[in-house]
């Protein structure tokens, strides 16, 4: 039995019609005669979503019982006992109740796709893990129901089902996604304009992302070399001269042209290397193409033309730009140049265009080496000059008799231009040949391989020497040339991934993706095992099919005894492992910086409890002394025999205990809450609650017609800890009473906007200056010249920790005509409270305040 197929329809906002794409799909498959059933479905209240049910078989929903409410979420094994073929399961990032088989849908929907039942289902891209800061940044709401990314990435088919903002609110407007009384507040805060757009945007580019990785994924697994100009993407060769800027700044407005363009700019650093290549300038270079958007990349390669076209090509590139020679006219008798080369070569699926700039025709400073070694051309020519040379020389001097010496002097000259040329095997060839020639032609006894004269014996051995020596002497000179041009180039990637690793601006993924691409492999791996015998891990890689082994390697370098780093796709040769060890090195010196980074954020957490329980010691000194002082003279007085209390001074003395105990009570709650935030063992237990149940039960603390209740019978239910919203609610109204004038309530209210129910806490007070109105939510803050007898300042503190907790928000706002209103925003999930279409009893202001729950 295989694994069943996943899709997903994924929208930018709710009410762009994911949920009716899935039911539109579902249809049509039911009538192709494919067992298709309704999983769970939330329909919203939205009518045309609602009919698209009508036809479709449902399974059953399991009934769950949680604090006293019954909830519905998908029945797993009902699915599965069912097993149809295809099952619609709408809204993957919920959260399910308490109780439930999984915490998350999701999880529900992997059970299903490993029992071979296919799955379709929805999500709204606010809800993707990776995105949660982007979309809070935009819209101003954290999400607190996500989906890893990797499940959706994961998904067979993503279908986008897009609409425009302009279409949406006409929606919203109809009442066709929220319902009337909350589509005002919709159109004026989530839904505005700019969010849809930027979220839209946001959704367009993610599909994009992934289908290029689809793209990139066929292309590698079915071989395909020729470029598919889906998608703009931009090489600019840089051969770290000045012109370079210039290069990279036509490239991006080349990019801006197109949808979702991309720069790339590379150096290539080859063995006969760009010897007028400025470290600095790169420098400089790189990183304007990263402020502008592209990304830098260093590669070997010992024919320009040749490893730029493969790296565009290998990158999927639809553009090359290069600069215009800044060699002089002369120089062209060497060649083409690369440019030309490049736009000759790069055939019809790659545009080339050359940039002119300032440096055109100006010389690059020294001349480039003209290959490795000598080059294949040159050696081919030092062949043909050996060879050819001495035969067309012998038949020039038959013509003219020039004498022994001379005619030795010409023979020995062609050898010294063959040795030049192709360096020693045709030079000792050429000497070989010519000396035969001399021998034959030009020494007595003519046309005959014997020499008369001892004499002519003594210079053809001479003339043997030289030519060999010449030949050996050029030979040296390519190799050492060679070499100082490989290691040259060695010194500049080494000095580019130093500079990056000091700057800290190279990760272990990144630094091995560097690896990759320098030396043109299929994939890099860092492995790692504890000990000799213990399997080896993956402590990061990049590229497809990452071995995880050493010995399955095509390349590996060991780092230490237990760390190896492991490369496949080619064979490399025994210099570039110099390099290559650098490297290793380097990625264990990442790996090691990241483990301290992050012992050094446990250990920074660990000193900042201490320095918290420090404080804590130090504030409680006088608040706890006195009320125990009160309560125990208080409960001397009372056991005293010597005085005769009356039933009014007892009362009084007693409610002066009580006042005590009250306040001890609080303080020490406050203490320990404000503790176990700090040291991240507050963990709530989210379930969806109506208001109603929690607010007015926080109110038990503070006096009579202190506060004034407005909690709307029709509000959203909210996903959050009854028990952790109870004291968030009590420590913001306990502080808005403090402050507040007589005779002014303080006004509580809740409303819905968006997907969010606001709790407002407004007081008459004094207010706080708008640069105060942060640190008032700092341990141990007073605002004022709060005694110290109010308290330790936590009660603020405590609070937004438990909204953050809940993945809420918790902020100060002035009050029109004067105080302060607390906004703590919650999480609204949608749905109304069971009982919101019927009438109930006004909660009382005031009852008796519940026993704590325990955090």
């Amino acid at each position: 039995m295989g694994r069943g197929k996943l899709r997903i329809y994924l929208g930018a906002a709710p009410g762009v019609g994911k949920t009716y794409a899935m039911l539109s799909e579902a249809h049509r498959r039911v009538e192709r005669g494919t067992d298709c059933v309704v999983a769970f479905v939330e329909h919203h209240g939205r009518p045309r979503t609602e009919v698209m049910l009508h036809g479709l078989e449902q399974t059953p929903r399991r009934e769950l019982e949680y604090r006293g409410g019954l909830f519905t979420e998908m029945d797993v094994d009902a699915v599965l006992a069912r097993r149809p073929k295809v099952a619609l399961v709408d809204e993957l990032a919920h959260t399910n109740i308490p109780g439930s088989r999984n915490a998350k849908r999701w999880q529900d929907v992997e059970e299903l796709l490993a029992a071979g039942i296919d799955v379709v289902s929805t999500v709204n891209i606010q809800h993707l893990e990776s995105l949660g800061d982007v979309v809070e940044s935009i819209t101003g709401v954290r999400q607190r129901e996500t989906v890893p990314d990797e499940v959706v990435r994961r998904a067979d088919q993503i279908e986008l089902v897009d609409m425009s903002p302009q279409a949406l609110r006409r929606r919203m407007a109809h009442g066709n996604i929220y319902r009337p009384d909350k589509v005002d507040a919709a159109l004026s805060n989530y839904f505005r304009p700019g969010n849809l757009t930027a979220l839209r945007e946001l959704a367009l580019l993610w599909v994009a992302d992934r289908v290029d990785e689809y793209l990139q994924q066929y292309r590698s697994e079915h071989r395909v070399s020729a470029i598919w100009g889906s998608r703009e993407r931009i090489v600019v060769g840089l051969t770290g001269g000045p012109e370079g800027r210039t290069l990279i700044r036509r490239a991006a407005r080349l990019a801006e042209k197109g949808a979702g363009g991309e720069v790339l700019a590379v150096y290539i650093a080859r063995s006969d290397g760009l010897t007028s290549a400025s470290p600095k300038e790169l420098a400089v270079q790189r990183t304007l193409v990263e402020d502008l958007g592209g990304t830098f990349h260093h590669v070997v390669g010992d024919d320009i033309p040749a490893a730029l076209l493969d790296f565009a090509r290998g990158v999927n590139a639809t553009q090359i730009v290069l600069g215009v020679s800044r060699r002089k006219s002369w120089q062209y008798v060497f060649g083409p140049g690369v440019g030309a080369t490049v736009a000759r070569d790069s055939g019809p699926d790659l545009d080339v265009h050359l940039i002119t700039h300032d440096e055109a025709g100006k010389g690059r400073g020294l001349p480039a080496a003209r290959g490795a070694r000598l080059g294949r051309s040159r050696i081919i020519w030092g062949w043909l000059v050996g060879l050819a040379g001495p035969a067309l020389l012998a038949v020039l001097l038959n013509a003219v008799d020039l004498g022994l010496a001379n005619d030795m002097l010409l023979f020995l000259a062609v050898v010294v231009a063959a040795a030049l040329l192709g360096g020693l095997f045709p030079a000792l060839a050429s000497a070989a040949f010519g000396s035969l020639l001399l021998n034959y032609f030009f020494t007595r006894p003519l046309y005959q391989l014997a020499i008369a004269d001892p004499k002519n014996i003594v210079a053809l051995v001479i003339f043997v020497g030289v030519a060999v020596s010449v030949a050996s002497v050029v030979d040296l000179a390519a190799r050492r040339t060679q070499q100082a041009a490989r290691l040259r180039a060695e010194s500049e990637i080494l000095s580019f991934l130093a500079g990056n690793v000091l700057r800290g601006e190279t990760g272990l993924e990144e630094l091995l993706e560097r690896v990759r691409e320098t030396f043109g492999m299929e994939s890099a791996a860092l492995l790692e095992r504890q000990s000799d015998v213990d399997p080896w891990t993956c402590a990061g890689s990049v590229g497809p099919r990452p071995c995880t082994n050493p010995e399955d390697a095509d390349v590996d370098v060991p780092v230490g005894d237990h760390m190896a780093l492991a490369l496949t796709g080619r064979v490399l040769p025994a210099e570039d492992r110099r390099v290559l060890a650098a490297f290793a090195a380097q990625a264990a010196v990442v790996l090691d910086r990241r483990r301290l980074r992050a012992e050094a954020d446990r250990a920074r957490a660990l000193a900042e409890g201490n320095r918290i329980r420090t404080a804590l010691l130090a504030a409680v000194s006088h608040d706890l002394r006195t009320p125990l002082a009160g309560i125990k003279a208080a409960v001397t007085s009372l056991r005293s025999d010597d005085v005769a209390w009356s039933e009014e001074d007892q009362a009084e003395l007693l409610e002066g205990i009580e006042d005590g105990a009250d306040r001890l009570d609080h303080l020490v709650g406050n203490l320990l809450d404000m503790s176990r935030l700090q040291t991240g063992t507050v963990t709530p237990i989210i379930r969806e609650i109506d208001l109603d149940e929690v607010v007015p039960m926080a109110l038990g603390g503070v006096p009579e017609d202190s506060v004034v209740l407005d909690i709307p019978e029709t509000l959203p239910m909210v996903s959050v800890d009854a028990g952790l919203l109870e004291r968030a609610v009590a420590n913001l109204v306990e502080n808005a009473v403090k402050y507040s004038p007589d005779g002014k309530p303080v006004l509580v209210s809740a409303s819905a906007i968006a997907d969010r129910v606001e709790v407002r806490v407004v007081d008459r007070g004094p207010g706080v200056p708008d640069d105060a109105k942060e640190r008032i939510f700092e341990p141990f803050q007073r605002y004022g010249d709060a005694p110290r007898g109010a308290g330790v300042g936590l009660g603020l503190a405590v609070a937004r920790g438990f909204a953050e907790a809940m993945d809420g928000t918790l902020h100060a706002e002035d009050t029109p005509g004067g105080g302060l209103t607390m906004v703590l925003s919650l999480h609204g999930t949608g749905s109304r409270p069971p009982d919101a279409a019927e009438p109930h009893a006004q909660e009382p202001l005031h009852p008796a305040r519940p026993e704590r729950q325990s955090l």
